[in-house]
């Protein structure tokens, strides 16, 4: 069982509805017990970092997650969800993230020619940087689809795929160990995004 963490943000059904369309049993839950008996856990997100992060303290499932990502389990954030597995973020001010991975999340306007729009919406091609078990069912060039007016500096070591947006070079996923985090949405990314779901649940 895959738990998909309730804690007041994110896309949680359409999650769930891609991982039971894939076949997947799966529970939106904030439920300790619960997703100490998964066998991988998603942190999906949107919205704002620090309202985000408020509320996974607010819920006691920050030490939670702590605990599973030390554990060895599976864990996918996906989105805001990724953002909040690194060191900080500087979205309104300076905030701090839950560490899982080095590197800070930067606005993405900062670095855009003058006139580009933020937020990044739309479909972008992945271009791997190194191989990443979420990636085995699809190759690179594939087109998922972004949302986020923020993104993940710093992290280079631990980046496994890459997306362009207006000459600027966005981590589109980062792996390191057991944690993983994709910036785009895979359960809005079709065909492609299911294969990346699919290959996460997967993972022992």
């Amino acid at each position: 069982m895959i738990a998909i963490i309730d804690y007041g943000v994110g896309n949680l059904y359409s999650l769930s509805s891609s991982l039971k369309y894939l076949g997947i049993e799966n529970a939106v839950t904030a439920d300790k017990n619960k997703i100490e008996d998964a066998s991988g856990v998603i942190l999906p997100g949107v919205g704002a970092f620090a309202d985000a992060m408020a509320k996974l303290q607010n819920t006691g499932l920050a030490p939670v997650l702590e605990n599973q990502a030390k554990s060895g389990k599976p864990l996918l954030g996906i989105c805001l969800g990724m953002q909040m597995l690194f060191s900080k973020s500087f979205e309104y001010g300076e905030h701090k993230g839950l560490g899982f991975i080095p590197g800070i999340v930067a606005p993405l306007s900062a670095d855009l020619k003058r006139g580009a729009k933020v937020p990044h919406i739309g479909w972008n091609s992945l271009e791997f940087y190194k191989p990443s078990a979420i990636y085995k069912y699809i190759n690179g060039g594939e087109y998922v689809y972004f949302v986020h007016s923020y993104y993940a500096k710093g992290c280079e070591s631990d980046v496994t795929a890459a997306a362009m947006y207006e000459g600027v070079k966005i981590t589109a996923s980062v792996g390191k160990d057991n944690v993983f985090g994709v910036q785009y949405h895979p359960e809005k990314s079709g065909a492609a995004g299911l294969k990346i779901l699919k290959a996460f649940c997967e993972i022992k």
